[in-house]
């Protein structure tokens, strides 16, 4: 990577780093088919309110009607145990969870992407904030009003984070 390409001593690179959500949010909602829209659209629905009451009224109406028409002697068109609408409710569970699968996935997507950035803003800033402590401590080492000692913590501050060190310590922790 270039010097002008990286971060951490690019400012324009770092004020990029500002408008990614939004671009992460356009570009995925552009990668996004007719058919997912389709799908995201159908999930939005099942996950209203109104479709519980709407589901539980048609079936109770269900079940009604055949036992009315049962109780005045006519043939009901699925009498109990209701096999067409053990059939329609198992097929319909199946799809409603197959659009949920489908819509989490997307979303998972993104949020993978949200993570990353997240991750490499993270980092940055990091890097940030050793550089500023660095260049504070040069300056107090340098202003002859000040008494020159050595700050310890603020030597250690002053270097950034190693991610790969982090990440064992991270997995180090979580197999205890």
């Amino acid at each position: 990577m270039s010097p002008a390409a990286d971060p951490v001593t690019d400012p324009a690179a770092g004020a990029a780093n500002a408008q990614a959500t939004a671009q992460l949010r356009a570009q995925h909602k552009l990668e996004t088919s007719a058919l997912q829209l389709a799908v995201d659209r159908l999930t939005a629905l099942v996950g209203r309110p109104g479709f519980v009451a709407v589901v539980a009224a048609a079936i109770t109406a269900w079940i009604a009607g055949n036992l009315a028409a049962l109780g005045l002697g006519f043939p009901a068109p699925d009498p109990p145990p209701f096999f067409w609408l053990d059939g329609a409710a198992s097929t319909g569970a199946l799809l409603v969870a197959a659009l949920i699968l489908t819509t989490q996935r997307r979303e998972d997507q993104l949020a993978n992407h949200r993570a990353q950035l997240i991750l490499e803003l993270s980092i940055l800033n990091d890097h940030k904030t050793s550089k500023i402590i660095e260049l504070l401590e040069e300056g107090r080492r340098d202003n002859p009003a000040l008494s020159d000692r050595v700050d310890d913590q603020a030597l250690a501050m002053s270097l950034p984070s190693d991610p790969h060190a982090v990440l064992v310590a991270i997995k180090e922790d979580v197999l205890e």
